[in-house]
């Protein structure tokens, strides 16, 4: 007789409606509740976070624990599954945010833009170490390397959110005036430079802090971009290219979702983060001139209306604000925030000074480079994953993605009154669609939270 497998159980009967359960209470409160936001003219991520927040150890614990323990028991294996379903979400996020990473721009602002961007990164970053190895050890996961650390907080203190940026210069209708392409250019230069960063420290996270291991790490992020660069690229385009002439709908969504889950996948299988794979992947698909990115528009749609609020809402399920009572806790969560506004603003201010700016077109700079959003909530749960944040400390980074994003349209809105317009903006505006969706080159900025 032959051997045969043996059959794996499939999920048990009260796991899957656990499961089925939360992702329908979670998404119907994250919807509602960004909706809100919206209308109460904040970004839509707020509220999708408050839902977890506000179903989570921060007031559904405390209020009813029963319907909380019922809803949303402490058991890993249950978590994990509703995580797993998050993770699938976020990697498209981020894949569909290097998408829209617009490498022409880029090209084209040349040095102001690499000074704007190196000033945005280098000081919000070496702040932010410097926070990291001042902050208490109980805002350090137990057993988690200080220097690794104090690392993550500067990469946490040195992003900025893309997808929020873009979003708000379109509300504002700032997207063609000058200083809004720099903020996009800049920011999106540094969301890169971020997400290999976040990377690397995951994988010191890993292995240890240890020349070697460090060595190693550095050798695997360089095989993958080489990799990403070359055969990466042919692929990448020829898949994309052959389902596009497909005629067969959906199969161009399809074979981005595989493409971008394969990246993922390969970056994680080198010890790097999965997101900096999916990136990547993005970008490839984003910056080939054989791909009509509309065909994705369905996918687009799916990810932000279903699984970005799906996911926001269960980052928003691990804060604990009951914990930022405590006056300890608190003090450095001021001290969490006014580093990170202060290093993100100031290296933005220097950056467009030094590169030719006016002190209000400075100051515009640094309140659209200074919102953090969704990159930085991501991270944060990047830094619990791998053992890194205690829930007082996640809880602080996410408030800081929340509440410098809160602040970007009023900032913008007073520096920009005092810049003038030019003819170049005037002409650029004329170039843009009626409903003020697209960037300079006409595509579509990925409309995310």
């Amino acid at each position: 007789m032959t051997q045969t497998a043996a059959v794996v159980v499939p999920i048990p009967h009260d796991a899957l409606t656990v499961l089925l359960l939360q992702i329908g209470v979670l998404l119907a409160a994250a919807l509602l509740l960004g909706r809100l936001a919206r209308r109460l003219g904040m970004p839509s991520i707020v509220g999708e976070l408050t839902a977890g927040v506000l179903l989570g150890p921060s007031l559904l614990a405390r209020v009813v624990p029963q319907a909380e323990q019922g809803l949303f028991p402490q058991d890993a294996a249950q978590m994990h599954l509703l995580d797993a379903v998050g993770q699938f979400g976020v990697v498209l996020l981020v894949g569909f945010t290097g998408m829209h990473l617009d490498l022409k721009l880029v090209r084209r602002q040349g040095r102001r833009a690499a000074v704007v961007s190196a000033a945005g990164l280098i000081v919000p970053l070496v702040l932010g170490v410097w926070l990291g190895f001042a902050l208490p050890g109980e805002l350090r996961a137990e057993g988690a390397d200080p220097t690794v650390f104090a690392l993550f907080v500067g990469v946490a203190m040195c992003v900025s959110a893309i997808p929020v940026i873009a979003r708000t210069l379109l509300d504002m209708k700032l997207i063609h005036r000058n200083v809004g392409q720099m903020i996009l250019v800049a920011g999106t230069v540094d969301d890169a430079v971020g997400w290999l960063l976040v990377s690397l420290i995951t994988a010191m996270a890993t292995t240890g802090l240890h020349t070697g291991e460090v060595t190693l790490a550095l050798t695997r992020m360089a095989v993958l971009l080489v990799l990403t660069m070359t055969v990466g690229r042919y692929v990448v385009r020829a898949a994309m290219r052959a389902a596009t002439r497909s005629g067969t709908p959906g199969r161009a969504v399809t074979t981005a979702v595989v493409l971008i889950m394969l990246s993922a996948a390969g970056a994680q299988a080198l010890g790097l983060e999965a997101v900096f794979g999916a990136f990547l992947c993005g970008v490839l698909i984003g910056s080939s001139k054989d791909i009509d990115t509309a065909a994705l528009h369905p996918l687009n749609i799916t990810v932000i209306a279903v699984l970005a609020p799906l996911f926001f809402a269960t980052a928003g399920l691990r804060m604990d604000l009951g914990a930022l009572a405590d006056p300890q806790v608190a003090v450095w969560g001021l001290a969490v925030f006014g580093i990170a506004v202060l290093g993100k603003f100031a290296g933005a201010y220097l950056g467009g000074t030094l590169s030719g700016m006016n002190r209000w077109e400075s100051t515009a700079l640094g309140a659209g480079m200074n919102a953090r959003g969704v990159i930085e909530v991501i991270i944060a749960m990047i830094g619990v994953r791998i053992g890194l944040l205690t829930v007082e400390m996640y809880s602080v980074v996410v408030l800081v993605a929340v509440l410098t994003s809160l602040m970007a349209p009023p900032l913008l809105r007073m520096s920009m009154k005092r810049v003038e317009h030019t003819a170049e903006e005037e002409m650029r505006k004329l170039r843009l669609p009626s409903t003020g969706g697209s960037t300079a080159d006409g595509k579509d900025p990925v409309a995310l939270p």
